[in-house]
């Protein structure tokens, strides 16, 4: 019997970026789910401040040399890859140098959430779709971490819904509490229009900020982990609306949860095949 895949898609991760709750997590249950018998592979933005000599990252010339299209601009896809050895696994980074060469996450050091952190998060979420499809690897669940991955269920379910790579994958959409109230830009719809995307939502885009753009995520998850309890508060209520399989799990139990997630969504998706 094949190992179930699982892809984890994440905006920060620990020991690349400082610790925090979404990097963490993102670190340990990587690990975790490789340990109780699963495949994964994990990718995550290189950020210019991202120290690439004490990481050791070097570029994977075989995966590089895509250009992506963001609102009709091309942009080169670089390909990087680091490894953790304590985790024994591996971290694949998308980079671009318009995008992620500035020495920050997602803001200056004023605080200023950058203007084009909208087209960050597509490239990346584009990025990671194409480098999966050129490693040939099949995923059966893929877990978004963050508000920069939250595209990556759109474009699976409206433009990669009969790609032979991800047509049979669930997509599980992690949340955090973190920077709900910045605003992105007011163009995001024409730039997923350009991609032959037209949501059945527009109202959640209006004035888009980090919080919207979660609910946009959620609206096309197959799953939702609200993963603490401000997250849980914050969107509660909207992934009830949403009928949206959704769970809640404690610090200590973060990753049983995860885990009995995943294989829940494993086996019905067997019975399905199977009928």
């Amino acid at each position: 019997m094949r190992k179930p895949k699982v892809l984890f898609v994440s905006q920060e991760i620990t020991p690349f970026l400082p610790s925090n709750e979404i990097s963490d997590i993102s670190r340990k249950l990587p690990q975790k789910t490789q340990e109780s018998g699963k495949e994964i592979r994990v990718f995550m933005p290189k950020y210019g401040c991202i120290n690439e000599r004490r990481h050791q990252l070097h570029e994977v010339i075989r995966l590089s040399g895509m250009n992506l299209i963001i609102d009709d601009n091309d942009h080169p896809l670089i390909i990087k890859v680091a490894s953790i050895p304590a985790g024994r696994m591996q971290v694949y980074f998308i980079d671009n140098e318009e995008y992620f060469q500035r020495k920050a996450v997602n803001a200056s050091k004023e605080g200023e959430f950058f203007e084009d952190n909208d087209e960050r998060a597509m490239f990346f979420c584009k990025g990671v779709i194409e480098t999966v499809k050129k490693l040939g690897w099949t995923p059966d669940i893929i877990h978004c971490h963050g508000w920069m991955s939250a595209f990556l269920p759109v474009y699976l379910k409206k433009v990669y819904h009969n790609d032979p790579h991800f047509s049979e994958s669930k997509v599980v959409f992690s949340t955090y509490s973190g920077q709900l109230e910045n605003k992105l830009n007011n163009n995001i719809p024409a730039k997923l229009n350009f991609d032959g995307i037209e949501l059945e939502n527009q109202d959640v885009l209006k004035n888009p900020s980090v919080e919207n753009l979660y609910q946009l995520g959620m609206q096309y998850a197959d799953a939702v982990v609200l993963a603490d309890e401000d997250a849980s508060e914050k969107f509660g209520s909207f992934c009830n609306e949403l009928d949206v399989n959704t769970i809640q799990p404690s610090e200590d139990e973060h990753f049983e949860a995860c885990n009995e997630l995943y294989n829940t969504i494993i086996e019905e998706s067997a019975v399905l095949v199977e009928e």
